[in-house]
């Protein structure tokens, strides 16, 4: 059978990308060598947001008393259970994902795919046995994994990647996450809410050190206050591993010193999927092992295309999806617009969440504009004090000259789920004065937006 597309990798870029095409009446199959869904939904977004769930509901019932609640007995938070409940969550997702495709006839196809040349993928099973497919166009969605640093091997035992950090057979006493993105900082704060004491290790100043500074710095106060250790302008020079607890040289700017954890989590960046699947024979340009695409996801090769974390860019599920999306739309011969960088939401669900789009405050004056800024603290907000989450404020950047909406900036409860907002109003050009008139609902997180919008224009009332 001709297919008019092959996707090879299921992941939230390849499914979504396939499930688009067959809307746009292709034939299309799915090639996956493991779990429909890929890392974000089985090893990455989905059962890491299910961990941070439980470990906010055992905060909440720690600090029960706040809310004129109490409990009597202990309250035990039981690892093994929330490590079931969040492969339960992964697992029933990617039954869903399997439901999609079948629903859009989609052809699924179990094993590794290699391109032999356009137009023609060979797939191997786990059984090392070999079939073949045939399509008009082939688009590349492998994803990415754990990067690992020369100095800083992952043993899969103690000192492991994401990956183990969702299935560890029993909470560790002690472990040193190396990296403060947003994968380092969400599995800090949940093992930290389980007992676990936590170092995190950053090579930059700062923490999340893409976030803007005034955000950076409100994380840090709060992990600090959650018994997190942060160490900044650090670096693991080696990792010893001989003895019951790893032993982690650390450089940092007053000279090296010696840490002692059961567990090392590297959390250092991801490295994209693209080995064995014929790149090189068929001449598809790379750059360090990232493919390189036009603006419409094309390789230098017709009919290969390739997506989400295997090109260089932003390595989020949500662009991904986007990116796939767009890919195929061009392919059957729409114009859709080439996606805009520079309007995608960035969220890290840490406790208290991250989120931002847009230019940081730094980044706008690097970039010269004259800029207002408003924040408004959640402190002065009636819904985040009914509700126990006073840490954390909105951040709005704007240009002076036009109004534009620049960025914005989120530490807070919750914020991940107003982000939104944002990126459509920066989408729809809207200008600073037409939030502020925008109507927002009281008592909400959210008005805290127009707040912060009202506060660049010294027009704001709870302040």
């Amino acid at each position: 059978m001709l297919y008019n597309l092959v996707v090879i990798g299921s992941g939230p870029g390849g499914y979504v990308a396939a499930i688009r095409a067959s809307q746009l009446g292709m034939k299309v199959a799915v090639i996956e060598k493991a779990e429909l869904g890929g890392i974000c939904l089985n090893w990455g977004c989905i059962p890491t947001k299910s961990l941070l769930k439980s470990a906010q509901v055992y905060d909440y019932i720690k600090h029960a008393q706040d809310y004129g609640i109490s409990i009597n007995g202990d309250v035990i938070a039981d690892f093994d259970k929330i490590i079931e409940r969040s492969r339960g969550v992964a697992e029933g997702m990617s039954k869903g994902i399997q439901y999609l495709l079948k629903k859009n006839k989609i052809d699924v196809v179990e094993g590794f795919g290699r391109i032999l040349k356009p137009g023609k993928v060979e797939i191997t099973n786990s059984e090392g046995q070999s079939s073949f497919i045939e399509a008009e166009n082939i688009l590349i969605a492998t994803g990415a994994r754990s990067r690992e640093l020369p100095n800083l091997k992952q043993d899969g035992v103690k000192v492991i990647g994401y990956r183990e950090a969702l299935v560890l057979k029993q909470k560790p006493a002690s472990m040193i996450v190396v990296g403060s993105g947003a994968i380092g900082t969400e599995l800090a704060s949940f093992y930290n809410s389980m007992g676990t004491a936590v170092t995190i290790v950053e090579f930059m100043s700062n923490i999340v050190p893409n976030e803007d500074i005034d955000v950076s710095k409100a994380l840090a106060r709060s992990l600090k206050k959650a018994k997190i250790k942060i160490m900044t302008s650090a670096s693991v020079e080696s990792v010893d591993t001989s003895g019951d607890l790893c032993k982690i040289a650390i450089k940092t700017k007053k000279g090296e010193e010696t840490k002692e954890a059961e567990i090392v989590l590297s959390a250092v960046g991801i490295t994209p999927n693209t080995e064995n699947l014929g790149l090189e024979e068929l001449g598809v340009k790379t750059d360090r092992g990232w493919i390189e695409v036009d603006e419409y996801y094309q390789t230098n090769i017709a009919g290969i295309f390739a997506i989400g974390d295997v090109i260089p860019g932003i390595a989020l599920a949500h662009v991904a999806s986007a990116e796939g999306i767009i890919c195929v739309e061009k392919i059957v011969g729409k114009n859709p617009e080439p996606l805009d960088y520079k309007n995608i939401p960035g969220c890290t669900y840490t406790s208290p969440e991250l989120a931002s789009v847009g230019y940081t405050e730094a980044a706008a004056q690097e970039a010269g504009y004259d800029i207002k800024v408003g924040k408004f603290p959640f402190t002065a907000s009636g819904k985040a004090s009914a509700a126990g989450a006073k840490d954390g404020f909105i951040k709005l950047i704007f240009d002076t000259k036009h109004g534009e909406l620049l960025g914005a900036h989120m530490i807070g409860a919750n914020v991940t789920e107003m982000i939104a907002e944002i990126v459509v109003a920066r989408k729809l050009e809207i200008t600073g004065e037409e939030l502020i008139k925008s109507v927002h609902p009281h008592p909400t997180m959210s008005e805290a937006i127009m707040e912060a919008a009202a506060a660049a224009y010294n027009e704001v009332i709870h302040l």
